[in-house]
């Protein structure tokens, strides 16, 4: 089983060929091509690569798949004895990418 650790957005995730990830919005259209070069680790069977921090030439290519909205979280603030309450809802924007493969150059 051949994945990648690999670092968008500020956060690090695990990304498998054939598999999707779900990263923080990116400026792309559904379809773009997309290549992440921060790729910190790379696994191919018994074979491990460590970057320091990363590796160089490697590159994750991906496909957009779609642009969605998480789950909404509620933010409630209040204080006591003041009637002071406040209601706020948010939606984070992710993208959907699809790894179509992981390369060592």
């Amino acid at each position: 089983m051949k994945y990648a650790i690999v670092a968008a957005g500020g956060k690090q995730y695990r990304a498998e060929e054939g598999k999707t990830i779900t990263v923080d919005l990116l400026p792309a259209q559904v379809g773009d091509a997309v290549n992440l070069d921060e790729v910190l680790l790379v696994v191919d069977g018994d074979e491990v690569v460590i970057g320091t921090p990363t590796i160089k030439g490697a590159c994750l290519k991906t496909t957009v798949v779609e642009q969605i909205k998480g789950e909404k979280i509620l933010v409630f603030k209040y204080k006591p004895k003041i009637a002071y309450r406040r209601h706020i809802g948010h939606r984070q924007k992710y993208t959907r990418l699809l790894v179509e493969s992981i390369s060592m150059e």
